[in-house]
């Protein structure tokens, strides 16, 4: 697998397919949300087919302009209505409100009337400040995940760790092509090209228009030049713990600016703070959040990081690996049905933990990252250190690397391939 391709022709079927149309069939309002190119569009124009629903895109300057002049009476008349990209006309959502609101007969709910789509976070306080509660479900749309791209089932990753339901010895083999998937990310345009060079030229060119152009569309951002220079400092620090002083320091701008900025850029998709696990009676864990990009592909463009720079210092892939596999859990976690929250745990004595993962019953994994092919014992010190702090409570630590098999190494403790977090 030296560079992984998807045919743009191929319609690559979606898991999240599934949890929009059931929403669709209890819900009024379904929204579906994600970066820019993360496939959106597609699955809404599929949709909008397989229904019979007139699709609109506010990518279109007429649409958008009635769009915006009157957003009321663009809406009229429209019994179903599939509305791509509204956030370029962010007055359309009160009118969708009015819309299912104006209601004739009543107990009738009105389900999947409209379905919307946003590459932004629609209701995060950025676009609409106004309460859809009980007239939409939102739905996170990532760039593909290794299944997907693979045309496999959902992943069983999560319901399999919090069971706690693997071998004490099992030789699975290596994931094939590793590093070429974790270069390679989950975008669909990027995935099209016919090299990597080509690859990375793209998700340059994607950073670029997101700080020049799309952030407009949510905030009056005056100096676009320093969003992309945000973009290049995040990159940098992608996997450390936050430090917003540092961040702004470097920016020549003060820590509340950056933290306005990095709002936007979470609002957008492009990266995600991961806040820090702690619990009462324990006093001696960090509090401060790490920063971590949510496509692998975008943060290795941006760092200007390929094969070459690899082979010739290994330690390189350890950021890149880990934000690969943050994206491929948050992308496990949008299909869930017990979604677990994403965290990290670190204490003073720098011991960490890359993910912890709790879900609302309490049951707690947590994960390390490692590059190499082997496991150490050494290696599993965080996840010794938070099986104490939370007992019972604790179900497994999993060590994630390059090797070849799952192998049991202590109490509730294994080690894995990463393609763990895709083939069954």
């Amino acid at each position: 697998m030296t560079n992984p391709t998807v045919d743009r022709e191929t319609l690559v079927a979606r898991h999240a397919e599934t949890r929009v149309r059931e929403a669709l069939a209890d819900t009024r309002i379904v929204a579906v949300v994600g970066p820019r190119q993360s496939g959106k569009t597609t699955l809404a124009r599929h949709i909008a087919a397989a229904e019979g629903h007139a699709y609109i895109t506010l990518d279109d300057d007429q649409f958008r302009r009635f769009a915006e002049s009157d957003p009321i009476g663009f809406m009229r008349g429209h019994r179903s209505l599939v509305i791509d990209e509204i956030q370029r006309a962010p007055g359309l959502i009160l009118a969708l409100k009015k819309a299912v609101d104006e209601n004739p007969r009543a107990g009738d709910p009105q389900p999947g009337r409209f379905l919307i789509t946003g590459s932004v976070d629609l209701f995060g306080g950025s676009i609409s400040p106004d309460s859809l509660a009980g007239r939409v479900e939102t739905i996170e749309l990532l760039p593909f995940s290794q299944a997907e791209i693979a045309g496999a089932g959902p992943s069983r990753f999560l319901d399999r760790a919090f069971a706690g339901d693997f071998p004490a010895l099992a030789i699975t083999g290596t994931a094939d092509g590793l590093i070429d998937r974790v270069l390679a990310g989950g975008f669909a345009p990027a995935l099209s090209r016919a090299s990597p060079a080509r690859r990375a030229v793209w998700l340059r060119a994607y950073a670029r228009s997101l700080a020049e152009r799309d952030v407009s569309d949510i905030a009056t951002v005056g100096k676009r030049n320093e969003m992309a220079r945000l973009i290049d400092h995040a990159a940098a620090s992608a996997g450390q713990l936050l430090n917003m002083s540092s961040l702004g320091s470097r920016l020549g701008v003060d820590s509340k600016t950056v933290d306005r900025w990095l709002v936007l850029l979470e609002h957008m998709f492009v990266i995600r703070r991961v806040r820090a696990w702690h619990r009462g009676g324990l006093k001696r864990l960090v509090k401060t959040p790490r920063l971590q990009f949510l496509d692998s592909g975008l943060l290795a463009a941006i760092l200007r990081m390929g094969h070459k720079e690899i082979a010739n210092r290994r330690q390189n892939l350890g950021p890149l690996l880990e934000c690969f596999v943050h994206a491929e859990i948050v992308k496990a976690a949008t299909l869930s049905e017990e979604p677990p929250m994403v965290a990290h745990y670190r204490d003073k004595d720098k011991i960490q933990v890359d993910l912890v993962l709790e879900r609302a019953g309490g049951a707690i994994v947590g994960i390390k990252v490692e590059a190499g092919a082997t496991a150490r014992p050494d290696q599993f010190r965080g996840l010794v250190r938070l099986r104490d702090a939370v007992g019972d409570r604790f179900v497994c630590g999993i060590l994630l690397h390059d090797g070849d098999r799952i192998q049991r190494a202590g109490s509730r403790m294994f080690a894995m391939p990463v393609k763990m977090l895709w083939e069954a």
